[in-house]
C-alpha cells in the first residue's frame, strides 16, 4: 500500500465519521460505493470536499468519469498522483 493510499483511508474514516472502521480495514481495491464499503452519494460529496481541502484537487468530468475516479481507494490515489504530475 502506498503512503497516499494510507492517507486516503485515514481521510475516508475521519471525513465520513466511520468510527466503527479502521483505515487498515479498507482494501485499496474494494468498491467504495453501493457494494463494498457501501458509501452513498452524500458520502461522495463529503469525500470530494475533504480531498479538495487536503490535496487542493477537485475532480471534474462526466458522471461516469467521476464514478471511475471515486470507485476505489486505488483509483482516487491514481487520480491525485496524475493531478500532482501536471
Amino acid at each position: 500500500m502506498s503512503e497516499l493510499e494510507r492517507e486516503l483511508k485515514e481521510l475516508i474514516v475521519r471525513a465520513l465519521s466511520l468510527e466503527d472502521l479502521k483505515p487498515e480495514d479498507i482494501d485499496s481495491n474494494e468498491q467504495l460505493f453501493v457494494t463494498g464499503l457501501g458509501l452513498d452519494s452524500i458520502d461522495g460529496l463529503e469525500l470530494g470536499m475533504a480531498i479538495r481541502k487536503k490535496y487542493g484537487i477537485k475532480p471534474v468530468g462526466s458522471k461516469e468519469e467521476i464514478r471511475a475516479i471515486f470507485a476505489t481507494v486505488s483509483s482516487i490515489a491514481r487520480f491525485i498522483h496524475s493531478q500532482r504530475a501536471i
